[in-house]
């Protein structure tokens, strides 16, 4: 039988490099106990909860994210022993205080709710160790200044997910604690649709498919995640894929994700022998297929200076609008030096007479 504890059964690992696609949030389950009386819902969580608000509670509870017995309940509900109660929430305050900087943003879209950004690689989204100016949030801090979640200096201001430093593309934050909690909801849901664009290395045998595999802190080494196959450790992790060019040595990917772990798509790809183009961290910045010949080393080497970072783009992201109830979804064109890339290997293959397949 399932043991509920009083803990977060997830969590993020906040580190010197962001945690590609982690969904920042926290799940709770709790059992009421044999003999507790009845009381209200937001009440027996806030005593229950440590350093939970009983206002973050309510806001949970208005987003539909309070659920007991498997049903949706609302803060006056009145809880019974015994009574199995799961809540998601979204990230309380941190501790770092945020000094709001005007930091150019590329906005995909913004009403009063939410804001859509195409983030370039390159920036942090959140403060952390080694990072504590020139985030996302501390450009936030500034953009929405005027709005009570960002005018308190909270270093996790709006945010429900987060993408890699060096990786570009979209990412939505939210703009009030209402829009906040349904957000953090469809994340712990797997109902927001993500894909990404992706250069990997090697010929990829199938046309499109499925990587499954628990993923978790490698034990050897703290920045690197790992695949336990075997789902002895880590956390249920799921990619699907599908080739959408062939150059021969790489393969343009596509990538959806149905669950958002530290570094999925790098760590799924190169578990299965195809590392991202250029990605430092799982090998990806070496020749790992093609000739012995000084002219592709010469090739490979002018690829890595036009696209200095792993080869990855968020290129579409949808969602349930908070308010509305209405699916959105958001398209991002490829950043420049992605599109380099691809012109160049498109030049390569042509010149050297490679058998390629466009799907």
């Amino acid at each position: 039988m399932e043991k509920y504890i009083d803990e977060p059964l997830l969590s993020v690992d906040i580190d010197t490099d962001e945690g590609e696609n982690d969904e920042m949030y926290e799940h709770f389950a709790v059992t009421v106990d044999k003999g507790q009386s009845m009381m209200r819902l937001d009440k027996y969580l806030t005593i229950r909860l440590e350093n939970t608000s009983r206002n973050r509670i309510q806001m949970a509870a208005d987003g539909g994210n309070i659920i007991v017995n498997g049903k949706p309940q609302k803060s006056s509900y009145k809880i019974k022993p015994l009574d199995q109660i799961s809540i998601v929430m979204p990230y309380p305050r941190h501790k770092e205080e945020i000094t709001p900087e005007n930091i150019p943003l590329n906005i995909v879209y913004e009403d009063d709710d939410v804001i859509v950004i195409n983030k370039e690689a390159g920036m942090v989204v959140h403060p952390g160790v080694g990072n504590h100016s020139g985030t996302l949030v501390h450009a936030l801090s500034f953009h929405l200044r005027d709005l009570e979640m960002f005018s308190e200096g909270n270093a996790r201001a709006g945010l429900v997910h987060r993408i890699d430093k060096d990786t570009s593309g979209l990412l939505v934050v939210a703009k009030n604690e209402r829009a906040h909690a349904h957000l953090a909801k469809q994340f712990f849901d797997h109902t927001i649709y993500r894909r990404y664009v992706a250069l990997v290395w090697g010929n990829i045998a199938e046309d499109e498919g499925t990587i499954t595999g628990h993923i978790g802190r490698n034990p050897k080494d703290r920045l690197q995640m790992f695949v336990f196959p075997n789902g002895e450790e880590g956390k249920h992790a799921v990619t699907h894929f599908k080739v959408l060019r062939r150059y021969g040595y790489v393969t343009l990917v596509e990538c959806r994700l149905e669950t958002g772990r530290t570094h999925q798509i790098r760590v799924h790809m190169s578990w299965q022998g195809h590392p991202l183009f250029n990605d430092e961290r799982y090998g990806g910045d070496r020749i790992l297929k093609g000739t012995t010949f000084m002219k592709y080393k010469q090739f490979i080497e002018n690829c890595f200076k036009l696209i200095p970072r792993q080869a990855l783009h968020a290129r579409a992201l949808g969602f349930m609008h908070p308010t509305t109830g209405k699916y959105v979804q958001f398209e991002s064109d490829m950043p420049d030096d992605f599109k380099a890339v691809l012109q160049k290997w498109d030049t390569y293959t042509e010149a050297v007479g490679l058998d390629i397949e466009e799907i």
